[in-house]
């Protein structure tokens, strides 16, 4: 059995060292622990604690709460990760406190120590689950100049494109919080069903003459994964004013890339209803690559634009000048959203429905504004009713869902169902376990999805020539490939010599020449 005296003793000795408790509130918080943990008073010596102080992550305190939590009725086994984030929350700084705080420490040191400051604090306070986002598998694909970053992510959820499309015309129901990005989040109890965000830190921003306010992801995809999100409970666009945002953004965070998914569904993300950008301090694999085609605007002389070396559809805008950047950028979101090719089997709408958006992208290296536009576009055929621009059929069994914002950059976020499954196959290819095709073409079986790849691989590479390493590469290199031809379905512009053509003739819409 937990010691509930001492266990309150470690949470204040823990809050004391990395949740800014000040002394001077140690004995009310220890009153309101006790409370809370059932208890009537402290214990006189709670021994040696100094260990606490080089903890890294609080799983070992919160786990320990939390058991504690079950063993003496406090809560039930469904409640006890919600009780764990309320007790966090309850011994972190108040909000106004952490906006306080953060403020002046970029006044007096400059804004990654303030970055620094909110996401220590968001690790610390259970909020960031550190320890869970490193269990992630991660690889890199380098294929010639490019590169992928690969993640099979073990905490996040399958999602349909059907599921997402709802949400964009969904009703708001009378449901508090309207949805898991608004504001009213903050301090939020959740249930068994919606998780608890009293530990939640958020920090106030101006985007575009708007209040927004920004917070870490508890996925974590990338390092200090950061979300922007709008204080007003509306559904996303891409206009002129996203492009003033963005820039308004990197000004405040230059240490940061920020960006927003298109605003359609199937292209879109997985959240539509609610106006939120994506960014943080990673350097995404598109990023990294060149200009392929260079373009000169006479009318932005400041401005190097140009066609990116990518394997979707993207072009790339540069400038010192805010002014003529913005301006540009502006002009590509308005000539995007009515472009047709019919060559290019893009159309701007049909029957009064709109298929064209974008993904601006915007970043700073020194003093210069970087803004990517990824072309986004949404039509269904017969042929493709997820999605003509979408992961084609036979990618589905490594990726169904929608291609946003992250993974059009480059960083693949797979199911977590994958870990498992691609450890089976590999097994299969080394002869560890028997190739049974009649057994796989059942729709019961749990590698039924990838029994094609599973068949293609086998006519490769054959069952029981490759020991368990080789095996494990070859399953990996089919991931590679079919995550790269994933991104080749997205672009709207074919590296062909049609998609060539039309790529050309809508910079030219834009105004570009070829330089």
């Amino acid at each position: 059995m937990i010691n509930g005296q001492i266990l309150t003793e470690k949470l204040i000795r823990y809050a004391k060292t990395f949740l800014h408790l000040n002394e001077r509130d140690e004995i009310y918080f220890r009153n309101l622990l006790l409370r809370e943990l059932k208890l009537t008073e402290p214990t006189e010596s709670a021994g040696d604690l100094s260990y606490i102080d080089a903890l890294d992550v609080p799983d070992d305190i919160v786990n320990e709460l939390e058991e504690y939590a079950v063993e003496n009725g406090i809560v039930s086994e469904a409640e006890k990760n919600l009780f764990s984030g309320y007790i966090m929350g309850l011994l972190s700084p108040l909000p106004s406190k952490v906006n306080e705080d953060f403020n002046k420490i970029k006044a007096e040191s400059g804004i990654k120590a303030a970055c620094d400051y909110l996401y220590s604090m968001s690790v610390k306070n259970d909020y960031v689950k550190k320890t869970a986002i490193s269990k992630n598998l991660k690889w890199e694909y380098r294929d010639g100049n490019r590169v992928l970053e690969i993640t099979v992510n073990l905490s996040k959820p399958e999602k349909d494109n059907k599921e997402i499309a709802k949400l964009l015309t969904q009703k708001v129901s009378t449901n508090y919080p309207k949805c898991r990005l608004c504001k009213e989040n903050e301090g939020f109890a959740g249930n068994v069903s919606y998780p608890a965000r009293e530990n939640i830190r958020t920090v106030s921003l101006t985007l575009g003459g708007e209040k927004w306010f920004v917070q870490y992801s508890p996925y974590a995809y990338y390092n200090e994964h950061l979300i922007a999100i709008s204080e007003d409970h509306a559904p996303m666009h891409i206009k002129a004013d996203t492009v003033e945002k963005v820039l308004d953004f990197v000004d405040f965070f230059p240490n940061y890339m920020i960006g927003s998914n298109a605003a359609l569904p199937i292209i879109g993300g997985s959240i539509l209803n609610h106006e939120h950008f994506q960014g943080g301090g990673h350097l995404m694999p598109m990023h990294k690559a060149g200009v392929k085609t260079e373009y000169v605007f006479s009318d932005f002389p400041s401005v190097k634009a140009g066609i990116t070396d990518w394997y979707n559809s993207a072009l790339r805008l540069e400038s010192e000048n805010r002014a003529e950047i913005s301006a540009l950028a502006k002009r590509v979101i308005e000539k995007w959203d009515t472009f047709t090719c019919e060559s290019c089997f893009i159309f701007a709408e049909t029957d009064g429905v709109m298929h064209n958006s974008c993904s601006p992208i915007a970043r700073k290296n020194g003093d210069k504004y970087i803004i990517d536009f990824i072309l986004r576009n949404n039509i269904t055929t017969e042929e493709y009713p997820d999605g003509v621009f979408h992961a084609h059929p036979e990618y589905h069994n490594i990726k169904k869902e929608g291609i946003g914002l992250i993974e059009a950059m480059g960083l693949f976020v797979l199911p977590g169902r994958l870990k498992k499954q691609l450890a089976e196959i590999a097994d299969i290819l080394s002869g560890k376990t028997p190739y049974d095709e009649k057994a796989l073409n059942d729709k019961e079986n749990y590698l039924y999805v990838h029994r094609d790849m599973i068949k293609d691989l086998i006519k490769e590479y054959g069952t029981g020539a490759l020991d368990g390493a080789a095996a494990e590469k070859a399953v990996k290199d089919r991931v590679n490939n079919v995550c790269k031809h994933i991104l080749e379905n997205t672009a709207v512009f074919k590296d062909t010599e049609c998609g060539a053509a039309g790529f050309d003739k809508f910079m030219k819409i834009c105004g570009g020449e070829k330089k």
